[in-house]
């Protein structure tokens, strides 16, 4: 198994390096203390768990994250900063190879911390890929937009190309990772074809997608214009594989470069014969905070513009890349989309 396709979200790699911290800070704890030493140690673990609440508050306070950030955070910070404090501090009067032991045990309590947080959130089950199929965000803002109209909202089918988030498909057919790219532009509209009451006219169909789907929306939406005339991408990756360039190269396209350039929308929407996108709208938006996805969005905004689509692009701002950066660049898309779909005047 490759390193990224490690789960760190639960398993044997979060329990391991808990379980190793419990066994540092334990066997630092166990010596004969002198007054001296032991002041130190309980004076820096103390420093140490106002220092990670305090972290805690000030991210909150500066909406870092777009969205409060919940309690069992600040349990886990002040407790890996408190036992960070405690290593420190427990050097003072300490033989040599406690106080090595001390300094391997800060970098396993801040790793631990971290794992502890992310177990938490689930929000990184490997180094790959995070985030999960949750249509939670998207229907809270359309519950607003339907109140503001009538009770109109649009049908929204919330698939993932990512099956369990354990490797980028770059949005494409592969023996490696399966058909992703056939799952969404077949299989999911096949589905809602036959089982939902919806338009079968694809100016009244929006492929739409949050960063790594970002990405995919626009690769879909330029791969299959017959399919949709309208594309969403919120802070959307420039391209499919855009973290993993060489991993994706090898894996996804047998080590063709050319392949994989020709994968990028805006090289599908170049390579285009005229007129393939008239009627299209789409919308590219990202936090004014994420300067390396407003990069993004602009060059693919761009690329969509020059082949003859509407283009709207919209910075949310004080947001980076999660929180406000979603439901931001949701609210503008829908906005923007409202009128087009025939749900609102405009």
């Amino acid at each position: 198994m490759d390193l990224w396709q490690v789960p760190i979200a639960e398993g044997p790699v979060p329990v391991t390096v808990v379980a190793l911290a419990v066994i540092v800070l334990a066997i630092l704890a166990v010596r004969r203390w002198r007054t001296r030493p032991l002041v130190w140690a309980l004076a820096g673990a103390a420093a140490g768990a106002v220092i990670g609440y305090g972290t805690y508050r000030l991210v909150n306070a500066t909406n870092v994250f777009g969205d409060a950030v919940p309690p069992f955070v600040w349990h886990w910070t002040a407790a890996a900063f408190a036992a960070v404090g405690f290593a420190l501090g427990g050097m003072v009067g300490a033989r040599t190879w406690r106080r090595v032991l001390a300094g391997v045990g800060v970098v396993v309590f801040v790793v631990a911390g971290v794992v502890g947080v992310n177990m938490r959130f689930g929000i990184n089950p490997t180094p790959g890929h995070p985030g999960a199929p949750d249509p939670t965000v998207i229907s809270n803002v359309l519950d607003g937009f339907a109140a503001q109209h009538d009770g109109l909202a649009p049908i929204v089918i919330v698939a993932d190309q990512l099956g369990a988030a354990v490797n980028d498909t770059a949005c494409a057919d592969s023996a490696a990772y399966g058909k992703a790219r056939t799952y969404i532009t077949v299989d999911v509209v096949d589905w809602a074809k036959k089982n939902l009451h919806i338009i079968d006219d694809p100016a009244y169909w929006t492929i739409a997608g949050y960063s790594n789907g970002g990405g995919c929306a626009a690769t879909f939406g330029a791969q299959s214009p017959q399919l949709w005339k309208n594309i969403l991408s919120v802070s959307g990756e420039p391209f499919g594989g855009s973290e993993q360039v060489a991993n994706v190269t090898k894996t996804i396209y047998g080590g063709s470069a050319a392949a994989f350039e020709a994968s990028k929308p805006v090289n599908i929407m170049a390579a285009a014969a005229p007129g393939t996108y008239a009627g299209m709208t789409a919308i590219f938006t990202a936090g004014a905070q994420d300067p390396a996805y407003i990069s993004a969005a602009d060059t693919v905004a761009a690329q969509a513009r020059a082949v003859g689509m509407t283009v709207v692009r919209y910075d949310v701002p004080g947001a980076g890349h999660v929180g406000d950066a979603l439901t931001g660049g949701l609210a503008e898309g829908f906005t923007v989309l409202y009128p087009v779909l025939g749900l609102s005047a405009g």
